[in-house]
């Protein structure tokens, strides 16, 4: 069971990261779409 619960956490911190970096790509890609649409500069 040790091993079990020592791979499950090794295991989960990628997913938690990529999480983390697909939601963080998401919100810029929407504010770089909108600013786009209303033609204002991104910064």
């Amino acid at each position: 069971m040790n091993a079990v619960v020592l791979t499950a956490y090794v295991l989960i911190w990628p997913v938690l990261v990529a999480a983390t970096l697909f939601v963080i790509t998401r919100g810029a890609v929407r504010e770089w779409v909108a600013a786009r649409r209303s033609g204002e500069d991104l910064v």
